[in-house]
């Protein structure tokens, strides 16, 4: 009998480390998934590199960065980093969006410029002559694509355009990263777009604006032949970007049902979808986060206010109440007579010099320009359009004023 007893014993206690090991091996896959639910994610590794690249910038190389997913929560960095294309005609344009970056932001700034080699020095004479005092750093690049499909990227929608994409996996030091296109305008501080990576939840990576706010002058839900985030779609313009959590995420997809890196599913996507997009890489980033609606964080739409707020009657009510924090002037609307409105703001702050009384020299002749823009849509809502940028002036004094 006792030894019966001792054999029972035995496997009693062998029955009991079984059911812990494998309560500890569902803990671990649980773990792995993304968010705590769907598929597994495959183990973590190096992000794929979409072959061998271009000439790349020198200061966009390094090892991806390791921090945990939540370290922007509890350590924000102090510098802030922000990223433009420009290629063409876009120098006045790119110029005139840095300098209203320039104005009101508090924390220490760095442009990452992704320019065509023929306007490297033009914008270098440009930001030597910027009076720093000691808050910008800037590094130009080159325009970079994978070396065995450049060509195909380069004229997908506009030249250059699709070189956002590719941003996560040039820039591999930079933990986050803000990018615009040249066409934007920043009537409030930088640092507060920026503060919403600190609002990101365990699953997002990157945050942006709705493509519309009233469905029926949508264009995705009218006419898109492929799938689009949410209601409306999305509109890249204003593209905040946690480029660590980007480069470590497997996404899913409707290609194959293994997840793909961010490296690995953007030429997949282009071969699949490339007969059946209108705005290029936009388009790609809509198909991405429909598939992967919980990675995206989506602000109000006057953080990426655009002539489409405005042209069929104000239906931005953000924007209303609170005024516009970022103004988008696709469509070339600050270099035709079109938008009037737009391209007061455009001209007042590309005219404002350092230095100058930002009320008399900016905010008082902008507002006698819009004031004579009330005969359009847009500019029956003028105030909107001055209403966060007298408050970005008062608040940028009030902080100058406690420094002294």
């Amino acid at each position: 009998m006792r030894r019966l007893a001792r054999v029972a014993l035995l496997c009693l206690g062998c029955a009991v480390c079984s059911l812990l090991y494998g309560l500890s091996q569902l803990a671990l896959s649980l773990e792995q998934e993304p968010g705590g639910g769907g598929g597994r994610e495959r183990q973590a590794r190096e992000p794929a590199t979409p072959g061998a690249w271009r000439q790349a910038g020198s200061a966009g190389r390094g090892a991806a960065g390791s921090g945990r997913y939540d370290y922007m929560k509890t350590h924000p960095s102090e510098k802030m980093h922000l990223a433009v294309v420009a290629c063409g005609e876009r120098l006045e344009e790119t110029v005139t969006m840095l300098r209203s970056a320039i104005i009101f932001s508090i924390k220490p700034l760095h442009f990452h410029i992704f320019a065509e080699d023929q306007l490297h020095e033009s914008f270098k004479g440009i930001l030597e002559e910027f009076p720093y005092e000691g808050k910008v750093n800037y590094t130009i690049y080159p325009i970079t694509f994978p070396s065995e499909s450049a060509a195909e990227w380069k004229k997908l929608f506009k030249p250059c355009a699709s070189q956002r994409l590719f941003l996560p996996l040039i820039l591999k030091n930079v933990d986050s990263l803000l990018y615009v296109d040249t066409d934007i305008l920043f009537l409030r501080p930088v640092d507060d777009i920026w503060s919403f990576l600190g609002k990101f939840n365990s699953t997002q990576i990157a945050a942006m604006a709705p493509e519309h706010e009233e469905p029926r002058i949508g264009w995705y839900n009218r006419f898109a032949r492929h799938p689009y985030y949410g209601v409306t779609g999305i509109n890249s313009g204003v593209m905040l970007m946690n480029m660590t959590r980007i480069r470590r995420k497997y996404f899913k997809n409707d290609m194959t049902p293994v997840r793909l890196q961010w490296g690995e599913i953007l030429m997949p996507l282009l071969k699949k979808y490339k007969l059946n997009i209108t705005w290029g890489d936009q388009d790609l980033l809509n198909i991405m986060f429909f598939h992967n609606p919980e990675s995206l964080y989506v602000f109000p739409c006057q953080w990426n206010y655009r002539p489409d707020h405005c042209i069929y009657g104000s239906n931005c009510k953000a924007a209303e109440e609170e005024g516009i924090f970022i103004l988008h002037g696709n469509r070339g609307v600050y270099h035709d007579d079109k938008q009037p409105t737009f391209r007061a703001v455009y001209e007042a702050i590309k005219n404002y010099s350092f230095g100058d009384d930002l009320v008399h020299s900016l905010l008082q002749p902008l507002e006698r320009e819009l004031q004579k823009t009330t005969h359009t849509y847009c500019g029956r809502v003028y105030k909107v359009f001055i209403k966060q940028l007298t408050k970005s002036v008062r608040d940028l004094y009030a902080r100058r004023s406690k420094g002294r």
